[in-house]
């Protein structure tokens, strides 16, 4: 029962997130010429790299906050916070200016066609504006879900995806703009996360024990835990997005149609991972407080317990796509020529809830101990079996690529079971 309630929130939070990469792709979806839904695709594609790179100060804070919680050393709860908004306020004033050179790199890599790639400039030089509110927006995440605060985390993803998906609909809808208006969009309600959370902080430190330490806040020797831990991750992180954004250009390359029938399909796999995602976000809570404690009974019972809710959420996530999946696509965009190519590539969509769910599960896990490296490891495995079967099978066209992708993931839950049974055996035990 209390991986539930800390799981329920955590779950429709994030499955705002997707919820808006739906609303973004239908809004854009239905506008005359899918160029636009090229461009947004290739732009969020590239601010997977700018952005979600750097989403080790949300998985970093939250595992190394719960094993705090769990010693019950409230200052380090405090000092991980202003260590993390710290880094987050520099990395965003370095993306912002050195954004430019970054945008023109990731376009040219992402190679879209020579309609999309303007507005898919357009649509990143406005996103670029975000980044400090961004990173300091994972780095609070982290530190509320670290605490096990899961509905300050609903509120605060709430909030945001409402702002953006209103002013989505207003921007392209009423005031008739294209990708441009989404990125405005997105950048707008980064910044009123930033303050909604900002508020919610400041109210949560005021019940929080222990105090600041400045030696902690501004010794670069005193980052040393929170460095490598999320240097580990920003490696783990970048692979995993080249693996994405290699996916999408592959798809761009055999053109815009195939391309945004790829992106409809992609939006699938988010909101599956996201609603999985839940659970391994409960799973790094526990885990992590479980870990600092040294309650290796418990430790045991979070992980059993989220490995069956996530096998049965992934389980009616397959049937779904399996019997609801066209429905879906026609709700997604009214191009008749993107509904098709969708629909040849949904099966591919049936079978990934079961093979994703262990590493999105074991993610979890492995945060909450802070033992990134075998995360790390998982997902360069994986690129050694999704590349070489990439290569081998293009004469397939798509379906080669929605095969070696399927390797890819199947991989990453392979390598990380090896790991978590490694470890439970010679670590994560009472004996150890």
């Amino acid at each position: 029962m209390r991986i539930w309630t800390l799981a329920w929130p955590i779950i429709l939070s994030n499955i705002t997130v997707p919820l808006l990469g739906l609303v973004d792709t239908a809004v854009v979806g239905h506008l005359p010429d899918s160029r636009y839904l090229a461009a947004v695709t290739l732009g969020a594609t590239l601010f997977s790299f700018l952005y979600w790179g750097f989403g080790f100060l949300r998985m970093g804070t939250t595992g190394l906050v719960a094993q705090a919680i769990g010693r019950e050393a409230h200052s380090d709860v405090r000092n991980l916070l202003g260590q993390s908004l710290i880094m987050a306020a520099v990395i965003g004033a370095l993306l912002i200016i050195f954004g430019s050179p970054l945008i023109s790199l990731g376009l040219w890599l992402l190679d879209g066609s020579e309609a999309a790639t303007p507005l898919a400039r357009e649509y990143a030089e406005i996103r670029l504006w975000s980044a400090p509110a961004v990173l300091a927006n994972y780095a609070v995440l982290g530190w509320f879900l670290g605490q096990q605060n899961a509905r300050v985390t609903l509120m605060i993803l709430v909030l945001t995806n409402s702002v953006n998906i209103v002013l989505d609909l207003w921007f392209v809808v009423g005031l008739g703009m294209t990708s441009g208006g989404v990125a405005l969009a997105s950048v707008i309600a980064d910044y009123s996360a930033l303050t909604f959370g900002g508020y919610l902080v400041l109210r949560q430190l005021g019940h929080l024990e222990g105090c600041f330490q400045r030696q902690r806040l501004l010794v670069v020797s005193a980052y040393s835990a929170l460095f490598n831990v999320n240097a580990n991750l920003f490696v783990r992180t970048l692979g995993l997005l080249f693996a994405m954004a290699f996916f999408t250009a592959q798809g761009a390359r055999q053109g815009d149609t195939v391309l945004a029938a790829n992106a409809v399909l992609l939006q699938f796999i988010m909101l599956t991972s996201y609603a999985l995602d839940g659970f391994a976000h409960a799973a790094e809570s526990l885990v992590g407080r479980a870990f600092g404690r040294r309650d290796w009974r418990e430790f045991a019972a979070t992980v059993r317990a989220t490995a069956q809710f996530s096998f049965w959420t992934a389980t009616v996530a397959t049937f779904a796509f399996a019997l609801g999946g066209n429905y879906l696509v026609a709700m997604l965009t009214g191009l008749a020529e993107v509904r098709a190519t969708a629909a040849s590539y949904l099966p591919w969509m049936v079978v990934m809830p079961l093979i994703a769910v262990w590493s999105y599960l074991l993610d979890g896990v492995f945060i909450g101990t802070t033992a990134v490296r075998e995360m790390r490891n998982s997902i360069f495995i994986g690129l050694a079996i999704y590349l070489p079967t990439w290569w081998l099978s293009q004469g397939l066209g798509n379906h080669g690529l929605w095969l070696a992708f399927t390797l890819f993931m199947f991989t990453r839950s392979a390598v990380l079971i090896a790991y978590y049974y490694r470890y439970r055996q010679r670590h994560w035990c009472p004996q150890g």
